[in-house]
């Protein structure tokens, strides 16, 4: 079976107002002694989990913060997967304007990346300062065009919306600029309050998003793209990204990675000193078959893979069938699809009611 690969970068430049991801601001001095416990549970991951060469079809480099790590620290990590890869694999690195150089794009697409996805956030300085974020708006679409320029097959950037300074129209502003750079693909979220972020004790810089969310998606498929999940539209579809919608095996790769293979989700140390000196170490949790399931719906539901009419049990059946007909969801070749998105998760509650 292929599988997919995640490496996490657990390091940034500055953390930013929302984020509640693993990662740490500064500790440098840990980098390389990171990057070689990344090759050590690379290494052993393979080995112990018998992956087959020719079976991974995508990696994805993931953080924190890539681009604060230099090309060279990489590559052995690139000598040890490669062999693993399966032809034309996809490999997407993470990055950040302020930190993607001409250098770093050049070094990482010498290893092989063949996709860069920018944390470009907004195209507003107000609000790139509201979030925290280093770069500003110039530095975002200059990052973007200097990619381009060294011919990076496919090039993504992320956006925020429901933030405090967003309007209907400053919304639909900021996918406009996204669609003057030589793009392929777009992740749209909306801001979230996570918790031990900064954010956390300013709950009103999050507007309601609903009208923001309907903008955004309208504006993106007029050009012509597809959505194919809740948040991600493009006229690439990443495939990393339908790997994990699709429930394929994937390994974690660092500290605060997830991965999943079989039944069974794992974790590494989410406490970096710990990671390095026990990069083997896991904490191992058990699915079972109605965890599995369920899932299976709610990535199902919000993405273009659906739901497999096998794995319904029959009241569930009952409940996507009267869906059906409430023109609520769609049936094709087998597997239901959702026609709303912005719907998908209280389907997926209903149905698993």
């Amino acid at each position: 079976m292929d599988h997919l690969l995640y490496i996490h970068i657990a390091f940034c430049d500055s953390k930013c107002h929302y984020c509640g991801f693993n990662s740490y601001v500064g500790r440098f001095e840990l980098k390389r002694a990171y990057m070689e416990a990344l090759e050590k549970q690379l290494r052993h991951d393979l080995d112990r989990y018998e992956i087959s060469e020719g079976s991974i079809e995508t990696v994805f480099i993931g953080g924190g913060t890539p681009s604060t790590i230099d090309p060279e620290l990489y590559a052995p990590l690139f000598e040890i997967f490669t062999p693993f890869l399966k032809e034309n694999a996809e490999i997407t690195s993470e990055a950040n304007p302020q930190s993607a150089s001409e250098t770093w794009l050049r070094g990482m697409k010498g290893l092989g990346v063949n996709r860069i996805s920018f944390g470009v956030q907004s195209f507003f300085d107000d609000k790139l300062r509201l979030l925290g974020r280093a770069h500003d708006a110039h530095d975002a679409r200059r990052s973007v065009e200097r990619a381009a320029a060294l011919g990076f097959e496919h090039l993504s950037i992320d956006l925020i919306y429901a933030t405090l300074p967003d309007t209907p129209a400053r919304i639909e502003k900021e996918v406009e600029n996204a669609f003057e750079l030589p793009i392929d693909h777009i992740s749209a979220y909306e801001l979230t309050i996570e918790e031990g972020t900064p954010f956390q004790k300013r709950p009103e810089v999050r507007r309601e998003s609903e009208e923001q969310a309907k903008i955004v998606r309208e504006t993106i498929l007029s050009r012509g793209w597809e959505q194919y999940e809740i948040s991600n539209f493009g006229r690439y579809l990443c495939r990393h990204n339908l790997g994990y919608w699709e429930y394929r095996p994937y390994l974690g790769i660092g500290s605060g990675a997830v991965g999943r293979l079989g039944t069974e989700r794992l974790y590494p140390s989410a406490e970096i000193e710990r990671y390095i000196a026990d990069p083997f170490s896991k904490r191992r949790e058990g699915l079972n078959e109605k965890e599995i399931v369920e899932e299976k719906i709610f990535l199902g539901l919000r993405s273009i893979v659906g739901i497999d009419e096998k794995i319904a049990t029959p009241p569930m059946k009952k409940r996507l069938e009267l869906l059906r007909k409430e023109r609520l969801l769609r049936y094709e070749k087998g597997r239901y699809f959702n026609v709303d998105y912005l719907l998908s998760d209280e389907i997926a509650l209903f149905i698993l009611d």
